[in-house]
């Protein structure tokens, strides 16, 4: 119950994506020799899961800021403006809202799967020039933008006021994942805002799009450093303790 908090909820959710771009992830091992043999439906299914996780992880983001947000700059209304019903329910319209728009993005090729392949084993996905650039703009741009402008806010504040120091720690924990995350999507969005995914080098394509599935490697790592409860959480289920009865009431805080 200790770990029930709006934020924890937008870090569980965090997780849950990362493990999505994972799941995607080792499906694209198959593509490694450039065959596909797993049949156009599941490739499809493939390329809509990675798309709406990676969209739902920066949605996540894009709320975690706005959390640490409002706990800096507002912290005597954080409690009543930041609640848990509130979070859960921002998580839920943040992973449908990514499932709706890229459902539509891809309806063609959703209905239509494999008609892009140009021979038995290719997964081919066209996703139209207009596709492509709302894509770049919304899931990208706008959330970077309100990502920058929040975090600049908040250590503008935290550097002029006395800050509790536990938010200010979270705060730059946090940052910490941000700045990591814009660092591993930003070549990705880059490359398909100039090329429209049309690269010459698929060496660069292959970098880019590594660096943006290692971004969900990285956030686990962030959390098991900067998080000394995230540790004891991972300690407890790798040691099998969470088997044990009363194991929801031990104290890791």
């Amino acid at each position: 119950p200790d770990l029930h908090t709006p934020t924890n909820f937008l870090l569980l959710s965090l997780a849950v994506s990362d493990f999505s771009v994972g799941f995607v992830w080792v499906l694209l091992i198959f593509l490694i020799d450039g065959c596909w043999f797993l049949g156009a439906g599941l490739c499809v299914f493939n390329a809509v899961l990675g798309y709406v996780a990676a969209s739902a992880s920066i949605g996540t983001v894009v709320l975690i800021s706005v959390d640490r947000y409002v706990a800096v700059c507002d912290p005597m209304h954080y409690q009543t403006k930041v609640t848990k019903n509130r979070a859960k329910i921002s998580i839920v319209l943040c992973w449908v809202g990514s499932t709706l728009f890229h459902c539509l993005r891809l309806n063609y090729i959703i209905e239509n799967p494999g008609e892009f392949d140009s021979c038995t084993g290719e997964c081919a996905i066209y996703v139209h020039p207009v596709g492509r650039i709302m894509n770049v703009v919304l899931s990208f741009i706008i959330p970077v933008t309100i990502i920058v402008v929040l975090y600049v806010r908040v250590f503008m504040v935290a550097s002029s006021l006395k800050v509790n120091r536990s938010e200010l720690k979270a705060a730059r924990a946090l940052g910490v994942v941000v700045v990591v995350f814009l660092m591993c999507l930003t070549p990705f969005y880059l490359v398909s805002l100039t090329s429209g995914f049309g690269v010459k080098s698929l060496s660069s394509y292959i970098f880019v799009i590594g660096l943006f599935f290692f971004n969900s490697l990285l956030n686990p790592v962030i959390y098991v450093f900067l998080y000394p409860w995230f540790r004891k959480c991972v300690k407890c289920v790798f040691s099998l303790q969470i088997l044990k009865s009363g194991s929801s009431e031990a104290n890791i805080l």
